[in-house]
């Protein structure tokens, strides 16, 4: 699963575990990022502290479809199986289409995503393969699909984020977890009323 071996899950910090289980209950399985993260519990803090600050805030206009649309094509270009795998999954949950992750990850131009998706892509991956090339131009495309200055910070900073999140999962070898696959492809087993 990983270069470094995985912390024993009862051995972690009670808030970590805590939020672990929580996971857990509600995905079925432990993703490994949780665990492979949780050698280090104040580097583990503080990541799913910005993860939450940016993924499960509700202002602005990004949906939660895009957010994992940004993290997939930009952990394509970076090469991350882990994320590509695991935010794909998410991708296609939250826009109800089975083959979008991997039209993302594998050219997003010619995905099935509307304008206003494609020119928030486009800005993704400049600030993911060029960021020191952005200027005031590359405003003007977001603004002209309704996004205002503070959306265009949370592509920016998702981007930037996910990219110390697929550097980490890269070099440590961090694996997807075999559910990841099948989520939003399949369709998942209603658990049974007592």
């Amino acid at each position: 699963m990983s270069r470094y071996p995985l912390p024993d899950l009862n051995a972690l910090p009670d808030d970590i575990r805590a939020r672990i289980l929580e996971v857990q209950e509600k995905a079925g399985f432990i993703p490994n990022v949780f665990l492979a993260f949780a050698r280090r519990p104040a580097e583990w803090r503080a990541f799913f502290a910005y993860h939450d600050a940016l993924m499960l805030k509700e202002e602005g206009s990004l949906t939660q479809g895009e957010r994992e649309m940004i993290i997939t094509a930009t952990s394509a270009a970076n090469q991350c199986l882990y994320c590509v795998v695991a935010h794909g999954a998410l991708l296609r949950i939250y826009e109800k289409k089975p083959l979008v992750a991997d039209q993302v990850a594998v050219n997003w131009r010619k995905a099935d995503i509307t304008p206003r998706q494609r020119a928030m892509l486009a800005f993704a991956m400049k600030v993911c393969e060029q960021a020191h090339e952005i200027d005031d131009s590359d405003f003007a495309p977001l603004h002209a699909q309704g996004f205002d200055d503070e959306d265009i910070w949370d592509i920016a900073a998702i981007t930037a984020f996910f990219g110390l999140s697929n550097r980490m999962a890269s070099f440590a070898d961090m694996q997807p977890n075999p559910e990841f696959f099948l989520l939003g492809r399949v369709p998942r087993e209603k658990k049974k009323q007592p």
